[in-house]
């Protein structure tokens, strides 16, 4: 079972996803030049508002790669030293298959880990304390000793008991948002996660051209006597109507929570309100374009999933209320693929939209707020 969000949301002068030149992100679509938010950006704002909506910390997961420093740090307050201790996280996360840097101690990549992975990592260096040590020795003879092989030695594989402790360092059975959004890890896919939430970048319903604001600003201890602008710069900004669509596989959720029905649940309504509510963060200090969604279609199905985007291909244009018509394009594109392809899969429709046109939609679909929108769609999955 699937739960599928619709959402249109406008934004005001903003530049909340950069490409690598500093510039608002865009896609051609349709034949025509529109703003993009990526489906990393969205699903980042998402996951920080997680804990606002009912997951506690403790079941959130950690995205990093210094394992080792906050390994060693625990490790620190037991009373071992810390040099040393650092040395044995290192040789432990590589016992582990795992192996840092050695002078900045940072993994190749982020691990994403339960809460528990820091604590875990500590108590396994901390057990085996006495054989890592001989393994920090025998690593350190063999680098003052003159290696003269041009290939670069491989790392040992880790044994199976290595392996079985590594699952439960970096078990994410408890984490919502390991779950919801899933690890992958290439050179060990035994620890990747399917994700339960598939999520697509936002496109603008319009067609767009980036713009931008020229600023100086000025030395506050600059005397009147000499008037200039102590700097001056560009920042790039559009401003558009976006589509935003993500969905959630209840099956798979459950599976990557196995035996926790209440977390499960709770991850579930989460992901609603987080989704609803999430906004990417970038230049929002200078732009400040914190808006909501005004129009909301929510969807719980048996199977399949429609991306609602192609209402779209056709941009929207010259029309007095952009809104208005982007509501009525995806509503009238969803009402269409229902009659064309059936309806049977979907087992219900909730619509919401603050001051919009919804007169072609039923009454028994329209929700007359946020909190009754959620609230049907989660009744419908219990259904």
């Amino acid at each position: 079972m699937l739960i599928e969000l619709h959402l249109l949301q406008s934004f005001p002068v903003s530049n909340l996803n950069r490409d690598d030149l500093g510039q608002p992100k865009t896609a051609r679509f349709g034949g025509h030049t529109r703003a993009r938010i990526s489906s990393q950006s969205l699903k980042r704002a998402a996951r920080m508002l997680l804990a606002e909506h009912g997951i506690d910390p403790s079941e959130l997961g950690v995205r990093t790669k210094r394992l080792r420093d906050a390994a060693a740090s625990l490790l620190t307050t037991r009373g071992r030293d810390k040099e040393q201790a650092l040395d044995i996280c290192q040789a432990g996360l590589e016992e582990i298959g795992f192996a840092a840097h050695a002078a900045t101690g940072l993994t190749k990549y982020l691990l994403y880990v339960g809460q528990p992975a820091q604590e875990l990592l500590a108590d396994y260096c901390d057990q085996r304390w006495d054989d890592l040590t001989k393994t920090v020795a025998a690593t350190k003879k063999r680098k003052q000793t003159a290696d003269t092989s041009p290939r670069k030695a491989a790392a040992p594989k880790p044994t199976k008991q290595a392996q079985e402790q590594a699952k439960r360092i970096l078990d994410g059975t408890r984490a919502a948002d390991v779950a919801l959004f899933g690890r992958m890890i290439a050179d060990n896919t035994d620890f990747n996660v399917n994700a339960a939430s598939q999520v697509a970048h936002a496109l603008s319903t319009h067609a767009v051209v980036n713009e931008f604001d020229y600023y100086t600003a000025l030395d506050d201890l600059r005397p009147n006597a000499e008037p200039a602008a102590d700097m001056i710069g560009t920042v790039d900004f559009n401003a558009a109507c976006f589509y935003r669509y993500a969905n959630l596989d209840l099956t798979q959720l459950a599976t990557n929570l196995p035996g926790d029905s209440d977390l499960v649940a709770r991850s579930t309504r989460a992901w609603l309100y987080s989704f609803i509510h999430a906004v990417p963060g970038g230049k929002q200090n200078s732009m400040s374009a914190r808006t909501m969604p005004q129009t909301l279609l929510g969807v719980v199905r048996e199977t399949g999933a429609w991306n609602l985007a192609n209402a779209f291909l056709s941009p929207v244009t010259d029309v007095p209320d952009l809104m208005a018509t982007s509501t009525q394009r995806l509503v009238t594109h969803f009402q269409h693929l229902r009659n064309f392809y059936g309806d049977t899969q979907l087992r219900h429709t909730a619509i919401a939209s603050v001051g919009g046109d919804l007169t072609e939609v039923p009454d028994s679909e329209i929700a007359p707020t946020l909190d009754a929108f959620v609230s049907r769609l989660l009744t419908a999955t219990k259904a």
